[in-house]
């Protein structure tokens, strides 16, 4: 990728991490008490995320090879996912800024081609795992109704079905894509939209042949490399559940009480929760007030039980709920500012640059 167009994203990014950090609504001497409050155990969550974007990274590998060589070096591939995540961070609906990015730096490597369908390829599967994680944490938590830990109110009577078919529709949905390829049909109802219409003649017409053969890609990874498939699908899976023990740290210094297994289950739902109302606010940079509004009405459903024996009042619930939520968001800044320092790390290739 050219410096000019690196540059480009590494001030947009710069820009919209300023911005958020003078809106933050918490005082920053709030954030520097939750950051001592949670000690060492910060250093612990931040080393959590490193072995979270590896995967991700080792995710991409697996689909890269899938369909052919993989002519770039992991530690560049890491390097890339990192500063692709923090983009998608700080830009509103996410995608519109860290997989551009990916595609420009990986090109120079595999082509212009494979590199747009292994970072698509890529999207769909992190996104199908979480169609996967949310779908558990609705049986996760039929589990705990029916073993008395939660109580069913009127509220999560709605919530549960309601996520239950749109985590299924979902995966049905991902699953025709992955078989057929989506980036056509995608383009089309886009195409559709007011405004858009002009995009049929710049890509449709004079592209066809080149996002057909994108296309064709996708399918190959489902029809052809089942074993490619799967392991990508289960790295981004197990990383969804690796990615609950940032909550369960966090439920523990704030003195929930419960076995290792009851504790981890509560950290699954809440983030399951979470992600899925932070995801439907897609459009929020960061998704500033999605993330505490997840953690605020995920951990009010769950019967949380304090230091003292005794349910939590809802006050209290309120309160851990944004110390969650602080500590996640410090965490995200941390990394969104990691990975735009690296996109300033050249990522030179011996084929010519782009």
């Amino acid at each position: 990728m050219k410096n000019k167009v690196r540059n480009i994203f590494f001030a947009f990014g710069i820009i919209a991490i300023i911005v958020m950090i003078l809106t933050f609504k918490v005082s920053f001497v709030e954030i520097w008490a939750d950051i001592r409050k949670t000690g060492l155990h910060f250093a612990l969550i931040l080393g959590l995320w490193l072995v979270l974007y590896i995967m991700n990274a080792l995710t991409w590998r697996v689909i890269i090879k899938g369909s052919g060589d993989c002519n770039i070096s992991f530690w560049k591939l890491i390097k890339i996912t990192i500063s692709g995540f923090a983009l998608n961070y700080v830009t509103p609906a996410g995608l519109m800024g860290g997989e551009p990015y990916k595609i420009l730096e990986l090109s120079p490597y595999i082509g212009h081609e494979r590199a747009t369908s292994s970072v698509l390829l890529f999207a769909m599967t992190h996104i199908f795992a979480h169609f996967w994680y949310w779908l558990t944490s609705v049986l996760l938590f039929i589990v705990l109704i029916i073993t008395n830990l939660v109580s069913l109110n009127y509220e999560m009577s709605i919530v549960l079905p309601s996520i239950l078919v749109f985590s299924i529709l979902g995966i049905y949905l991902f699953i025709r894509g992955y078989k057929n390829g989506m980036v056509v049909r995608i383009i089309n109802v886009i195409c559709k939209l007011p405004f858009c219409k002009k995009l049929r003649t710049s890509l449709l017409e004079n592209h066809l042949a080149e996002l057909k053969n994108i296309d064709s890609q996708i399918a190959q990874l489902q029809n052809q490399n089942q074993k490619s498939f799967w392991g990508s699908l289960l790295l981004e899976y197990v990383g969804r559940v690796m990615q609950s023990f940032e909550i369960y740290i966090l439920l523990m210094i704030v003195g929930i009480q419960g076995s290792p297994l009851l504790l981890f289950t509560y950290s699954f739902i809440i983030l399951a929760f979470t992600s899925l109302f932070a995801n439907i606010l897609f459009f929020l940079p960061l998704q500033i007030g999605g993330r505490e509004g997840g953690f605020a009405m995920s951990t009010m459903q769950l019967n949380l039980i304090g230091e003292s024996g005794s349910p939590i009042p809802m006050n209290e619930i309120m309160t851990i709920a944004m110390f969650i939520s602080i500590i996640c968001r410090v965490r995200e800044l941390f990394w969104t500012t990691v990975g735009l320092i690296l996109m300033k790390i050249s990522t030179k290739v011996k084929i010519k640059d782009i």
